[in-house]
């Protein structure tokens, strides 16, 4: 089976059954608490009874597993390329939360061969039955693969705090990705506003980002809310493990428990629909083919 074929046969198999919703945590810049949302959404997202599997797709970095304590033994690249199964690079973490760790492998997609293709594209469709919902934690900034990721998610959530470095970058993503055109049209794009002093502060940052990105982008960007600055959240991390465990009544705890129960209401069959794990790899991999010239844009 050629790569063009493996690609349709998941597309076919895509089409058939459930899949996972994805969302997609970025930011303009690094430094900004992007793997900390992540992390601790995906907890508090299981404890209203989500099955819940993060991919850090911050190739190269550990910040996932730092953040949760945990050393995973195995990552993408030994799915890719070393024949693992899917379950067996899934490691468990706090609250049944699974988390899979990127490695190097995404960087090498570009030089998939068929077999390889056919073998991850079939694993990752595994992950859509795995999951209610997966959380990819990409790198900062506009890195191509992270581009990828943002242009390819249905929903997508872009972290940015007061600090005007943030802001300026986080503006920058967004320009880039205006540049696509209407293939960034109808994704759902949402602000959280972390390391605010309040809510309102939070919710102002937004009206105030918000009216520079509507007067020279063609996004709609929404407001998806605010996490408190706290001071916990540093002890959290030189100890290694999850804010929302080690501080569960904390402010920033509490503010990220009110983003998990927005999405969790907003968890509908339309959103659904547009996810799935498979989809955000066919694309990727589909865009490689294509640079390569092994497959037509009617694949």
């Amino acid at each position: 089976m050629d790569q063009a074929e493996s690609l349709r046969e998941l597309m076919k198999k895509q089409s058939q059954n459930s899949l996972a919703r994805v969302i997609t945590v970025t930011s303009g810049k690094g430094g900004v608490g992007k793997s900390s949302i992540s992390v601790n959404l995906a907890l508090q997202l299981a404890k209203l009874g989500k099955r819940v599997i993060i991919l850090d797709a911050d190739f190269g970095l550990a910040n996932i597993e730092v953040m949760l304590g945990i050393r995973p033994k195995y990552n993408l690249a030994d799915l890719m390329f070393k024949g693992m199964k899917l379950k067996d690079i899934i490691t468990e973490g706090p609250m049944g939360i699974g988390f899979i760790s990127g490695g190097t492998g995404i960087q090498e997609l570009n030089n998939l061969k068929a077999d390889q293709i056919e073998l991850m594209t079939s694993q990752l469709y595994e992950l859509d039955e795995l999951a209610d919902i997966v959380i990819i934690d990409t790198g900062a900034g506009i890195s191509s693969v992270v581009l990828q990721f943002v242009i390819l998610s249905s929903e997508v959530l872009l972290v940015a705090t007061p600090e005007p470095t943030s802001l300026t970058d986080a503006y920058a993503l967004l320009k880039t990705l205006n540049s696509f055109g209407d293939i960034i049209k109808d994704k759902t794009i949402s602000l959280i506003a972390n390391r605010v002093p309040s809510d309102r502060e939070g919710h102002q940052l937004y009206n105030n980002f918000n009216v520079v990105v509507e007067k020279f982008l063609d996004i709609k960007l929404e407001y998806m809310g605010a996490v408190l600055q706290d001071s916990n959240l540093m002890k959290a991390v030189l100890q290694q493990e999850p804010l929302s465990v080690m501080y569960p009544a904390s402010p920033a705890t509490k503010s990220v428990q009110a983003i998990a129960e927005k999405i969790y209401s907003g968890d509908s069959e339309q959103i659904v629909s547009k996810g799935g794990i498979t989809r955000i790899f066919t694309g990727i991999i589909r865009a490689s083919l294509l640079k390569r010239g092994e497959v037509k844009n009617g694949v």
